[in-house]
């Protein structure tokens, strides 16, 4: 850990605006977003949003998400690929105006051309050429080209690499980015795991970042590579009896300290950890979760307190991706697992809370007088 911490200090990252996570990103582009269409509506100017991060945390798949889920319209382009003007300003055309002929520019088949709302996405808009950068920076202030315009109701959204280190980047300079609002996002494992439990990512892959947040930000370990990894691994019914070809494909997308942390990981048995459905639908919870749990978790005078809050996070998630609507013998069964002596307070206190938000059946642990005082006592 201490050579990825020297890792991105040696580099020297500029990153711009405070950082967020994908929650927080969420609500704040919802924010920009509503103002803007006050401002459209008003006659005064839109600003771009830009988005800051290092390789591979979703800065893209955010944006995507958040289109989807207000039903926008999205296009996107990948300014890099540019190689000329012409790409972002289109091409000229020789029409018959007033019986004289006249040169116009046709617009890039790209653009928008229906009415929003929409999002026009710019990705990874600092890799592009210094020509293409500058000839973006109307397109910034004014939503609109010397050859085309924006149609009403669109947003414009950009991302960028951090400026310094080893990122092959152009500089933005001070006129560019005053033109736009800035945000840096970063990684929330809790949030990583939610979403990763909403779109049926390996749950074996779900328990080890749970279980090693740390090593998700390094130079070739990204949200990105650990879903391209868990995807290979789905196949793959028993890791033990599959080290090599496990080792191989963990080496493919990740550092060698992420690979080590794997095979340990699948080596201690921590890949089979209790499921939130076995916890949940328990006959005999002491039989069945309360024994498994600490055999797991107990290791003499050793507590294993980061398995646990594994097993936290991924049932709050479960509940919440599948939006359960728990059973009398479920919440029985969730009562009995807040309240096992293996849990800290703190980690007892935070699942409860997060239970209570979810839905009315969750709310019913609040009922037990136990878990009432807990979080009587916080408050």
């Amino acid at each position: 850990m201490a050579k990825k911490a020297e890792q991105k200090k040696r580099h020297n990252y500029t990153f711009y605006g405070q950082k967020a996570n994908a929650e927080e990103l969420h609500d704040f582009m919802k924010h920009v977003f509503k103002t803007n269409e006050e401002a459209e509506a008003e006659g005064r100017r839109k600003t771009p949003v830009c988005i800051w991060g290092t390789h591979g945390i979703g800065k893209t798949h955010n944006v995507e998400q958040i289109a989807k889920d207000n039903g926008y319209k999205f296009t996107y382009i990948a300014p890099a690929q540019f190689e000329e003007m012409g790409d972002l300003l289109g091409m000229p055309k020789i029409v018959e105006r007033d019986g004289e002929m006249v040169t116009e520019m046709m617009a890039p088949d790209w653009v928008p051309t229906e009415e929003g709302p929409g999002i026009l996405l710019i990705d990874d808009v600092n890799r592009a050429d210094i020509r293409i950068l500058r000839g973006i920076m109307q397109l910034l202030q004014n939503f609109e080209l010397v050859s085309w315009k924006l149609p009403k109701g669109w947003q414009m959204v950009l991302t960028a690499n951090p400026d310094g280190g080893d990122y092959s980047v152009t500089p933005m300079d001070g006129a560019m980015l005053t033109r736009m609002l800035h945000v840096t996002m970063e990684f929330d494992v809790k949030q990583w795991a939610l979403w990763a439990e909403q779109n049926g990512v390996d749950e074996r892959g779900i328990n080890f970042v749970l279980t090693y947040p740390e090593l998700v930000t390094g130079e070739r370990t990204t949200p990105r590579s650990l879903v391209q990894f868990f995807e290979t691994l789905k196949p793959i019914k028993n890791l033990e009896e599959n080290l090599g070809l496990v080792a191989m494909l963990a080496h493919s997308c990740f550092e060698r300290e992420t690979v080590t942390a794997f095979m340990t990981f699948i080596q201690n048995n921590l890949s089979k950890l209790i499921s939130p459905e076995e916890i949940l639908n328990a006959k005999k919870f002491e039989l069945e979760v309360q024994a498994q749990v600490k055999g797991l978790v107990q290791k003499g005078d050793t507590k294993r307190v980061d398995i646990l809050s594994v097993l936290c996070t991924r049932v709050v998630n479960y509940i919440k991706t599948n939006d359960i609507k728990l059973k009398a013998d479920q919440v029985k069964n969730v009562k009995q697992f807040i309240k096992m002596d293996l849990l800290p307070n703190d980690m007892r206190l935070i699942m409860a809370q997060d239970l209570i938000k979810i839905n009315a059946s969750t709310k019913m642990i609040m009922a037990d007088p136990e878990i009432g005082k807990l979080l009587l006592k916080k408050m």
